[in-house]
């Protein structure tokens, strides 16, 4: 499967669309991920130079036609519930810094955790031997490929929630991965997870790391409206699946407000 290019490309156009700041918070996501890429060495292209993207836009800087960037996750999130694409329901800035944000909450959790008598600092970077995992940006080869699918599957869950996907909504996912280039096993499977029973045991059980269930999560806050019963029934049950402390839930999802 091609999960990767197509996630590399949603995170492209996501950043696009959030101007890569903050309106209010005040949060570079650009920034970040340019600072994640120096805390790794380099050497990974960031999301918004993804290899296979067209790059192309209109004047909002954003690709309509791009896979969940644009059509097909905007109706996901919005049409069936009245929302406008654009509006506060997606949370655009989370969805492009992903990886870099998820770390950072981590971080700042990590930070409020420490008793005052502490001198340990945060670590800084993930390695091998922290057994966080690493930032999706920093992935390649299979490992990208494994946590694209992860994260993908967390978005299509978590606009599913409502219960409001229709077979049109559907059709139109599909087409527009179609038009992206993906792969017949990649659409495929988007078609399975549209069938499959919403289950956030089952989805827990995909992340490959802490940082992955981290990642999980904060996709999830970036397409649901919290206020929606339904949506905040959901992010609940995946935050306790996950087992993500409930003081790290909220960090997180005050980093995809920030970002927004």
């Amino acid at each position: 499967m091609n999960a990767s290019k197509i996630f590399q490309q949603l995170m492209q156009q996501a950043g696009g669309k959030s101007g890569g700041k903050s309106g209010s918070g005040g949060v570079d996501v650009q920034g970040m991920l340019e600072g994640l890429s120096k805390q790794f060495g380099g050497g990974q292209s960031s999301p918004g130079k993804a290899e296979g993207s067209s790059g192309s836009s209109g004047s909002s800087g954003f690709d309509m036609k791009s896979l969940l960037g644009g059509g097909a996750l905007g109706m996901l999130v919005g049409s069936s519930r009245g929302r406008k694409l654009g509006g506060k329901a997606l949370k655009y800035g989370a969805v492009a810094g992903v990886g870099a944000l998820a770390w950072k909450a981590w971080q700042n959790y990590q930070a409020d955790s420490q008793a005052p008598s502490q001198n340990t600092t945060p670590q800084a970077n993930p390695t091998a031997d922290s057994g966080q995992g690493e930032p999706v940006e920093r992935l390649d080869g299979e490992a990208s490929e494994q946590r694209s699918l992860e994260l993908l599957q967390a978005l299509i869950m978590a606009a599913r929630s409502d219960g409001h996907v229709d077979e049109r909504e559907r059709a139109l996912l599909t087409d527009q991965i179609d038009a992206m280039g993906a792969d017949p096993e990649l659409h495929a499977w988007v078609e399975e997870q549209f069938k499959a029973p919403l289950n956030a045991e089952a989805l827990a059980r995909q992340a490959d790391s802490p940082q992955a269930a981290r990642e999980m999560y904060l996709v999830s806050v970036a397409v649901i409206d919290e206020q929606n019963p339904m949506e905040r029934a959901w992010l609940d049950q995946l935050a306790k699946a996950l087992k993500l402390d409930p003081t790290l839930t909220e960090e997180l999802e005050r980093q995809a407000r920030d970002a927004s």
